[in-house]
């Protein structure tokens, strides 16, 4: 008994120390990022560098405006949630209440193995694949290149499907079957039982595989450098190249220097704060629907 105790004792300490592993990685990460960070933005000027419309480090006096950027990057993962999350749910009450086992043991693998898939992978795809179908499909709209704001849309969309997928389905199977046998009592039929009686019983889980799939949209790099167009200005339409906070970041660290890398950091700063923005809205609009 007393080596049970033991066991349970160091158990509890590991997965403490653990825990606050995690959390010191957290900190140090906040830390460098705004040490480094705020006084690039306190240089340049928070209003200069958040609403500036021109980034031409190169230049003399060089500018530092990361509005495009931000633009771009909600303008992509707005697409992409658009594409991914209505496609994402639907295919996971599909496989959790509608998928044939035969189907089911096809379909289950490839969505998973999705999940595996290497980002840069996907930006072959969209390159060779994506990129030309709106090339040649809609030129006629001003897609003279391809590589936009719509390629970066559908190809983040078609990469968040897994998460969505994934984590709806646990969702929806861990919703207990009284609820669909009453509502098929009641009368309802198997595809009212499961989309108005177990799918909102299932909106947390759901809501949380939509923040995980949002949450890589916003943070994927590689992808979106290879189909987006890598264009530091104003987006004004689907069909023109643009550059996310993300791939501002990849594109030049690799050479800046001085103000040029701590403004580069302080972008970082500005991706770090969109995110807890949006964790944080989501939290609110899920204790909101809990009630």
């Amino acid at each position: 008994m007393d080596l049970q105790k033991l066991k349970e004792c160091v158990m509890e300490i590991l997965f403490l120390l653990c825990a606050l592993t995690s959390i010191l990685a957290i900190l140090l990460i906040c830390v460098f990022l705004f040490a480094n960070g705020l006084p690039a933005i306190a240089e340049i000027g928070p209003f200069e560098f958040l609403l500036g419309e021109k980034w031409t480090p190169a230049d003399v006096p060089a500018s530092f405006g990361i509005l495009p950027m931000i633009l771009g990057s909600i303008y992509v993962t707005a697409g992409a949630i658009l594409l991914g999350v209505p496609v994402g749910i639907l295919c996971a009450v599909f496989l959790a209440r509608f998928c044939p086992g035969a189907v089911y043991r096809v379909l289950k693998p490839a969505v998973e193995l999705m999940a595996g898939i290497p980002s840069i992978v996907y930006g072959f795809f969209g390159m060779t694949v994506i990129v030309p179908m709106i090339r040649t499909y809609f030129r006629k709209q001003g897609a003279t290149n391809g590589s936009s704001i719509l390629a970066a849309a559908i190809l983040l969309g078609i990469m968040i499907l897994p998460t969505i997928i994934n984590v709806s389905e646990s969702a929806l199977r861990a919703v207990p079957q009284s609820y669909y046998e009453g509502a098929l009592a009641l009368g309802a039929t198997k595809e009212r039982a499961v989309f108005f009686t177990e799918l909102p019983a299932a909106k947390s889980g759901i809501l949380a595989g939509v923040v995980l799939g949002i949450g890589r949209a916003v943070g994927e790099t590689m992808a979106v450098v290879m189909v987006a167009g890598n264009q530091p200005r104003i987006p004004t339409s689907i069909f023109k190249g643009a550059r996310t906070l993300t791939s501002n970041i990849v594109l030049e660290m690799g050479y800046a220097a001085d103000l040029h890398r701590e403004a580069l950091i302080a972008t970082g700063v500005v991706l770090f704060v969109l995110i807890l923005m949006l964790n944080f809205s989501f939290a609110a609009l899920k204790r909101r629907m809990d009630r």
